[in-house]
Parts: structure tokens; C-alpha cells; sequence
């Protein structure tokens, strides 16, 4: 009798127009990303027209990487985040541990030219279970009001040397871009890093460097806070997103000077929650939002360069200052010149042992 009831309120409910529980549930979608200045770049550049588009509402919620988070709502069966942005080894750790739903390719929208998208991504853009958005880099800031030295930072080494540049360090508290930085900074060319760090030498060398300042770091987790740091005076120098570092310099005035020798490029994916029941709006925002011009719609806000091919002729102008944004951009071969790419596939491997090792070195 009370099942009965139910169906005939619910069918009524349809009948009449009026959006029951599953209908109300459909017409939202939630989008995970980084927060802070990027989130906003997000929020104006894909969220909102997306809405405007399809009259889906996104829900957004800030978090800071990993995917301890996903996996509890996966094994719990009780699914609130839908789409989530996330680096690149955590995307294909998380699809092998069946985290993420597969996301096919061919079912995205071709370029503004009519180029497939398999073609107008780039090849490191795409995986069985989600697609890049963005490339961005770690890289290395410093203010240069509170930097004392006549001399400014301009290697990956001066980082390092406590000697010539005193005061502290801000650092991300994880060990990927940590160990590679130092390596970098003890000499190895960048061709050769992911060689070194693969044997037991290597990363005893890259773990002596990093031990080499430990004591002068400040850890930080949020992408907010090395720029906060820096103004604060509480560090001389910080690794930073480099677009965290743009906003600040050209929306807030901060006296900030990156340096690109060393950057670490990455790419930012798209995956989808395994067992969302939201999985076409999901999949309908997953390729709205990867579009060359969503892309380039976060571009003109922000110095995250498109993983289209196409996206990159759409970048122009600070949407708000009128800056050329092509100087900033991390993926042009003036910025490229002595960087690191990710290697996701050498992470997705060690990982889970580095991760206990640099705990480990942490609390020592």
C-alpha cells in the first residue's frame, strides 16, 4: 500500500510538472577543483556557462588533490562529488583502482576547425578515464621587496643555497616536484631525472637535498598559500602553482618574480566519479568544460595553458586587465626551455612507497 502510494504521488508529481526527488537531483551537477584564484578562473569561464547553456546548476567544492576523498565515496556507495579536476597520476592510479568512470575520447566535441578531438588534444591529454584541461607548473617565486640580496634568484640550484640566499623556503608537503626540484638543483640535467630517480642512489641524493634545507621550509597544502607567504614576508622564496603566482602580481600588485628555470609542467585532467547517479550531467559538463574555448575562457583569466591544440590561438587578453597573457603562459617555448615534464607513469608506480618514505623523512 505505501510503495503504491508513492508511485502514484510520484507519477502524479511528473504529470503535473512538478520535479520530483531524481529530477531535483539531475538538475545539479558537482565540480571539484583547486579553489582560490584558479577556482574563480573555473567558476567565470566554464561553470557559469555552462549553467547559462544547459540550465544543469553546478555545485562547487574545493579540495586539495589526492584521492583519499574519492575513495571513501566510492567504497561507501554514497556519491556527492561528480567531476572532479585532478592530476594526472591520481587520475590513472584512481581509474586502475575502477575510482573513476571511463571517458571515451571520440564522444568529445571536435575543435572550433572541425579537427576530432583525439587530434586536437595533446597526446599527454587524454586517458581512458578522463581528459586534460589545462597545462600548468610548479615553479619557484620570490618577493622582491623582502629579498634581501642585491642578486636575484635565477636557477633551480639558487633554491637551494641557503649560503647566497638566507631566510625560508615554502615547499608543498608531498614528495612528486619536491625530489625532482632537488635533483635538478644538485646538477642532474632534466633529461635525466626520472633515470636518476629510479635507482636507490638517486633517491638518497634527492632526499640529501631536500635535507639540505629542511630545516628552513614551511610546508603548505593549499595552492592559496605560498602566494600569502610570500607577501607576508614568512618566506623569502616559495615553490608555487604558476598561475597562483600571476594572480597575485597582476590582480593584486604583489612584487612577485617567477622563475621558470626547473619549472615542473603538468597537465590537469577531467575524471568522473565511479557510480555518480548524476552521470549524464556529468559527462555533458566533462565536454563542456574540456572545449577549446572553455579552455581558453580559463586562459584569459588565469596562466593555465589549453590542452587543445586549438585552445592556444583563443587565448588573448586578461579578461580584466587587457595583459597579454602569451608571456605568462607556461607551456610556450620561451617558458619551456630548461623544464621538467611530469612524468605521471614513474608516479603512478612509486607513489604509494614515496609517499611513506617522505612521511618518514618528515618526522625525523
Amino acid at each position: 500500500m505505501i510503495r503504491s502510494t508513492l508511485f502514484v504521488s510520484v507519477a502524479a508529481a511528473a504529470v503535473a510538472g512538478i520535479a520530483t526527488p531524481r529530477q531535483l537531483e539531475a538538475q545539479s551537477v558537482t565540480a571539484v577543483s583547486w579553489g582560490g584564484s584558479y577556482g574563480r578562473a573555473v567558476h567565470m569561464g566554464v561553470n557559469l556557462p555552462f549553467t547559462q547553456e544547459t540550465d544543469v546548476r553546478v555545485v562547487v567544492e574545493d579540495y586539495n588533490g589526492g584521492l583519499a576523498q574519492i575513495r571513501a565515496q566510492v567504497e561507501a556507495g554514497n556519491i556527492h562529488w561528480d567531476v572532479v579536476d585532478l592530476e594526472i597520476a591520481d587520475l590513472v592510479r584512481g581509474c586502475d583502482e575502477g575510482l573513476f568512470e571511463l571517458v571515451d575520447i571520440a564522444d568529445l566535441p571536435p575543435g572550433p576547425d572541425g579537427v576530432p578531438a583525439v587530434d586536437d588534444f595533446a597526446a599527454v591529454a587524454h586517458s581512458e578515464c578522463g581528459v586534460g584541461q589545462l597545462f600548468w607548473s610548479t615553479v619557484y617565486a620570490y618577493n622582491t621587496q623582502t629579498l634581501k640580496n642585491d642578486e636575484r634568484p635565477a636557477t633551480m640550484a639558487d633554491f637551494f643555497d641557503l649560503d647566497r640566499f638566507p631566510g625560508r623556503r615554502g615547499m608543498r608537503r608531498v614528495p612528486q616536484v619536491n625530489l625532482e626540484f632537488a635533483l635538478i638543483a644538485d646538477g642532474v640535467p632534466t633529461d635525466e631525472v626520472y633515470a636518476t630517480l629510479g635507482t636507490p642512489e638517486g633517491l638518497d641524493r634527492a632526499f640529501a637535498k631536500l635535507s639540505s634545507i629542511k630545516d628552513q621550509v614551511v610546508w603548505w597544502e593549499a595552492g592559496a598559500q605560498p602566494p600569502q607567504m610570500l607577501a607576508d614576508g614568512e618566506v623569502v622564496m616559495s615553490t608555487a602553482y604558476n598561475g597562483r603566482i600571476f594572480n597575485a602580481q597582476v590582480l593584486e600588485g604583489q612584487p612577485f618574480k617567477i622563475v621558470w628555470d626547473g619549472q615542473m609542467l603538468d597537465i590537469g585532467v577531467l575524471g568522473i566519479v565511479a557510480g555518480t547517479p548524476r552521470l549524464d550531467e556529468a559527462r555533458r559538463y566533462l565536454a563542456f568544460a574540456t572545449t577549446a574555448e572553455s579552455q581558453a575562457r580559463i586562459g584569459n583569466r588565469i596562466s593555465y595553458s589549453p590542452a587543445r591544440k586549438s585552445g592556444a590561438a583563443l587565448v588573448g587578453k586578461h579578461v580584466l586587465t587587457g595583459l597579454d597573457m602569451t608571456p605568462h603562459m607556461p607551456a610556450t617555448p620561451e617558458n619551456t626551455k630548461h623544464s621538467l615534464s611530469f612524468d605521471w607513469r614513474w608516479w603512478a608506480d612509486h607513489q604509494d612507497d614515496l609517499n611513506e618514505r617522505f612521511s618518514a623523512w618528515l618526522a625525523r
